[in-house]
């Protein structure tokens, strides 16, 4: 087992960028940095033994501060926060007050804002290797940032097991009464490489999706998926039903009780023999099909494209904060939020 900090010689605004080596005993491998609490690798054995590198990404951290990424920006790898996904009319109501947040897509908020969560640079709170390879990551969201009220302390635990589990808990109190909604945007790509993630075979417990609008923001309607393309019930393949020319990109209501953590969803690649199992206690996973990506340069020189790698956005609804038959994204002062995944490698 190792659990190592490295030094990257990158700085941004005054404070220092490290990367992280989290391995266990059974050859999978993470790699990880405190700017945006990014995973930037996830390397684990295929069905042959060989080391597989499972996520999107760049080769070296400098990439991820580039103008030129930036300007086409994915959020490969990183963490979301105050609020993920979308905020409609980038407002909500807090008691009597009417919050206004900061908006940056269109009029909506997306992911937090002009500069969430995952443009930050989080401080290193512990690394180590009892009982198993971890690093735990904080951040102080201070009172007003990006519109959003109170201050926030945000602590991210990454924890690599000998059961190729990579387990990402993410926590946070308050001292005033906010909206908080964050998860992880990995994106993936089971066959090691940019090729389309079509032939991936995916199922997600899900009976029912978020209905949205035009923006991709759900309007409090639940649309069943019986007899749609979007019923991943069963095992299928990504391609087997969709349009070509848009992908999904939709929230999907999984049939669980809240706050129970079990699957929310998995995703297997033929070619490599690797299959990935999500465990979340959130009542929600965006599937995304990557429709909008366009990142040249990327690992080993890649290029990636539309298609080339999927997210399971763990959360609870998009919107929430304004629908109130949704479940609450409120965090009060003395409570705890807690958002808890894992993301569980095997052969199959």
């Amino acid at each position: 087992m190792k659990a190592e900090r490295s030094l990257t010689n990158i700085n941004h605004k005054i404070k220092e960028i490290y990367s992280f080596i989290l391995e266990n005993d059974h050859g999978m491998q993470v790699v990880l940095s405190n700017y945006g609490g990014l995973i930037q690798k996830i390397s684990v054995p295929d069905s042959s033994g060989i080391p597989t590198d499972v996520v999107l990404g760049f080769d070296d951290l400098k990439s991820y501060l580039s103008e030129e990424y930036l300007k086409s920006y994915p959020y490969f790898g990183v963490i979301i926060g105050r609020y993920a996904n979308r905020i409609l009319n980038s407002a909500f109501r807090l008691g009597d007050k009417n919050v206004k947040v900061s908006k940056n897509d269109g009029e909506n908020q997306l992911h937090g804002g002009l500069e969430g969560f995952d443009k930050k640079v989080w401080d290193v709170f512990e690394l180590g290797t009892e009982p198993n390879p971890h690093l735990v990551l904080s951040y102080l969201s201070k009172d007003g940032e990006e519109g959003f009220p109170g201050n926030l302390e945000v602590k991210i635990s990454f924890t690599l097991t000998n059961d190729q589990e990579l387990i990402v808990e993410i926590s946070a109190i308050t001292d005033q009464s906010t909206a908080v909604n964050m998860t992880h945007h990995g994106y993936f790509n089971l066959n090691g490489d940019a090729r389309s993630i079509e032939d991936h075979i995916i199922k997600i417990p899900a009976k029912h999706i978020l209905a949205q609008d035009e923006n991709y923001v759900p309007n409090g309607k639940l649309i069943p998926v019986l007899h749609t393309a979007h019923d991943f019930t069963s095992e299928k393949a990504v391609n087997q039903d969709w349009n070509p020319e848009e992908g999904y990109d939709q929230a999907f209501v999984l049939d669980k009780k809240e706050g129970v953590m079990s699957l929310s969803a998995s995703a297997y690649s033929k070619k490599t023999g690797i299959k990935m199992e999500v465990f979340s206690n959130q009542p929600v996973v965006q599937f995304y099909t990557s429709k909008h990506l366009n990142v040249e340069n990327g690992k080993k020189g890649q290029s990636y494209k539309p298609f080339s790698g999927f997210c399971f956005e763990t959360q609870v609804h998009p919107n929430a904060i304004n629908i109130p038959s949704f479940p609450n994204t409120i965090l009060n002062p003395g409570e705890v939020y807690d958002n808890t995944t894992t993301f569980k490698f095997s052969k199959a």
